[in-house]
């Protein structure tokens, strides 16, 4: 596979999203890190807890806003290039009219 035509993903994220990307898995990671036990006490206060979802929130709001702006669509989902479409374009080509319609 020939890389030299490929653009790497930080060329095409801003600085502010590669900062989102990696602010957003951060916090999963402390998240995932800090959940206990089941039955356990959990390490946050309810504040903290409440502050951390309204962070993820506003991560989302604010990716969903630069891809806005950038013309990018939130719901493409990746695909292999030797992937067939699911659509296809189909050339439509007219008869010459005759003149003569005897």
């Amino acid at each position: 596979m020939d890389r030299s035509n490929q653009v790497s993903e930080d060329e095409v994220l801003s600085k502010e999203q590669r900062i989102l990307r990696v602010l957003r898995k951060v916090l999963a990671n402390i998240v995932k890190d800090a959940t206990p036990a089941p039955g356990q006490p959990h390490p946050f206060q309810e504040s903290t807890i409440h502050d951390i979802r309204d962070l993820f929130g506003l991560i989302s709001e604010r990716e969903a806003e630069l891809a806005e702006q950038a013309g990018l669509n939130r719901n493409e989902k990746p695909y292999y290039t030797d992937e067939p479409q699911a659509s296809s374009v189909v050339t439509l080509h007219r008869p010459a009219k005759d003149k003569k319609l005897n």
